[in-house]
């Protein structure tokens, strides 16, 4: 078997337990033969080695960190591990259904010059249980394009479709490694650097294929630090930098649009008006302040800091 007909998946992980070996386990599932699984351990759980010592299939290969990286240190780590031609980050927590790498394999054998692909997701909860939240609902009705089988974005438009409001779901994304060959997550981002990832790869003029067909679930959690940093405001401060960095890089790049949207970047900020009754119940409402002001506060135009250029990080720019 080619490498073209291999799917890459790298496992970045630290958490439960029991979810990681459901993550392994429908990896282990798939239709397809054509994937190999890397699972990088961040953590000393007690029985991990020793379970994946029991996993008999040599497409499988666990590794273990000597020092705990971080979550940006181990995707990084990743990066560096990927051999074959198409690459899955996969969440340590999320679930392949039967059909990921063939359809995925199949989008990439249709269009070969795709830099990486979103297939059909389904969002389910910490117990497994399908979820429709407003975040996803939001995802689907307002900012994912509207098609019935596949869509090709890239350039100025896949980066204003982003920058509107981020509908992909980055762990079931898939790859083509030359396309983000030298791309790295920045240390100086948390929740946000999925996106500045993307739109590294938007700047290299890296074409997107959304694809509808169902073959990823998606875990959402109550307790995430996605959800976390919403309440406690600390997302909207770190938001509201990047949004300002992003608008000037977009200018400087000559994608007019894709900067005013930055600028506005208005998706964040209804994101951060529906946390607000939340943090006005805790105690000290110690976010409100950070919540308001990135909801009612000045559009980022000409704030940018330049800390961490959204791009600043390329190894081969």
């Amino acid at each position: 078997m080619s490498t073209a007909n291999i799917v890459d998946i790298l496992m970045p992980y630290y958490g439960d337990v029991p979810l990681m070996q459901a993550a392994v386990r429908s990896v282990l599932a798939q239709d397809d033969p054509g994937w190999r699984l890397t699972v990088v351990d961040d953590g000393r759980a007690a029985g991990v080695p020793e379970w994946f010592a029991g996993i008999d299939d040599d497409r499988v290969r666990y590794l273990r960190n000597e020092h705990n990286l971080g979550v940006t240190g181990n995707f990084n780590r990743c990066l560096e591990l990927v051999e074959h031609e198409l690459v899955v980050l996969l969440g340590c927590d999320d679930l392949l259904l039967p059909n990921y790498v063939r359809t995925v394999l199949g989008v990439y054998a249709d269009v070969p010059d795709a830099a990486v692909v979103q297939p059909g997701v389904v969002t389910i909860d910490g117990a497994g249980r399908p979820v429709r939240t407003l975040t996803d609902e939001a995802k689907r009705r307002l900012y994912a394009p509207r098609f019935t089988g596949r869509c090709e974005l890239a350039g100025q438009p896949l980066a204003v479709s982003l920058l509107r409001g981020d509908w992909l779901y980055f762990p079931s994304l898939c790859w083509r490694a030359e396309a983000i060959a030298g791309l790295r997550f920045r240390a100086d981002l948390g929740v946000i650097q999925d996106l500045a990832f993307l739109l590294d790869l938007v700047r290299r003029d890296g074409k997107l294929v959304a694809e509808d067909t169902v073959c990823f679930r998606y875990r959402r959690h109550r307790g995430s630090e996605s959800a976390t940093t919403a309440v406690q405001g600390s997302r909207f401060v770190e938001a509201g930098e990047f949004f300002a960095d992003a608008a000037e890089e977009m200018a400087d790049h000559g994608w007019p649009r894709a900067a005013r949207v930055a600028r506005r970047h208005l998706s964040s900020r209804l994101f951060a008006l529906t946390m607000l009754p939340q943090a006005l119940r805790q105690p000290g409402r110690p976010a409100v302040g950070a919540l308001a002001e990135h909801v009612f506060g000045t559009p980022a135009a000409g704030l940018g800091r330049r800390r961490g250029s959204v791009w600043s990080h390329h190894a081969n720019d």
